[in-house]
């Protein structure tokens, strides 16, 4: 690839995305430089620089604020009508386009998981607006490849809108804290963005057809599965109890078994291996 845009490029997935294309010219660009959600500046920035691949890692993530009307306005320009955009824009250039999007597409009620091509059923507003992304992408035309993925964690990203992942919340908690409740619910495969990143321009440069696929890490767990392993490969002695989700009410609906299964790649390493590289880096 010569020349690469990415757009979110100063969240945690957007920087490992350059990070792994640093041999390439890349065009990294977060909001100030380029706002997803307004057609004509898309289109004249993708005229502009003509890349060979396009990476949305752009997205609004703030799950149960989306469930107000103000914060679902802003989840559905961002995370719908955005990458619509990007994909009109790439097809029409016949650019590659790589949008990202998540397991809560799912509605969670099945403990089989979820392959590619089963029929997304969201449940929460902002899981409404991931799923207009994806349908976006795909009338959209052209080379499309749609990455499902969930639970990112890595190194904390830059954005005004960037947020803690879970690993680097829970290293805070048991910090302040003298013992933690977790919820033991919500099964599913936490990822680590460097192997994301990586596993996405395998993707790319591999030949495969576009479509949907789903990049995760191997293995699954629930929030309290993911808690006491991070303390035990930290060595941090803190109780941590293990608790319904009904102990933690919140606005928005969580799938309780959104498994990503990946029927069309090579499997990734198991996220305790990839969790271990995280926590043991400089």
């Amino acid at each position: 690839m010569k020349r690469v845009l990415i757009t979110g490029a100063q969240g945690m997935l957007g920087q490992d995305l350059a990070r792994v294309f640093h041999d390439a010219e890349l065009h990294l660009l977060d909001r100030k430089e380029l706002d997803i959600t307004h057609q004509e500046d898309v289109e004249k920035v993708i005229a502009e620089l003509k890349p060979d691949v396009v990476l949305n890692a752009a997205a609004y993530n703030l799950v149960d604020l989306a469930e107000q009307d103000s914060g679902f306005a802003i989840a559905k320009a961002v995370n719908g009508d955005g990458p619509a955009n990007l994909a009109r824009a790439c097809a029409r250039y016949g650019i590659p386009f790589i949008h990202f999007s998540t397991d809560y597409v799912f509605s969670g009620d099945t403990p089989e998981g979820y392959a590619e091509d089963d029929l997304p059923r969201p449940r929460s507003r902002y899981a409404q607006t991931k799923r207009m992304g994806e349908e976006g992408v795909i009338a959209a035309g052209g080379a499309y490849y749609i990455v499902r993925t969930c639970r990112l964690f890595g190194r904390p990203g830059v954005g005004e809108s960037s947020k803690q992942s879970f690993v680097d919340l829970m290293l805070h908690l048991a910090r302040t804290k003298s013992e933690l409740s977790v919820v033991h619910e919500e099964v599913a495969s936490p990822t680590y963005t460097p192997d994301l990143a990586q596993a996405t321009r395998q993707l790319i440069e591999g030949g495969y057809a576009p479509g949907v696929y789903h990049i995760t890490n191997s293995g699954s767990c629930t929030w309290y599965e993911f808690a006491q392993e991070i303390f035990a490969q930290k060595q941090i002695l803190i109780p941590v109890h293990p608790v319904p989700a009904s102990q933690f009410p919140r606005p928005a609906h969580r799938p309780a078994y959104s498994v990503l299964l990946n029927t069309k790649l090579l499997p990734l390493r198991h996220w305790k291996e990839a969790l271990r590289d995280y926590l043991t880096q400089g």
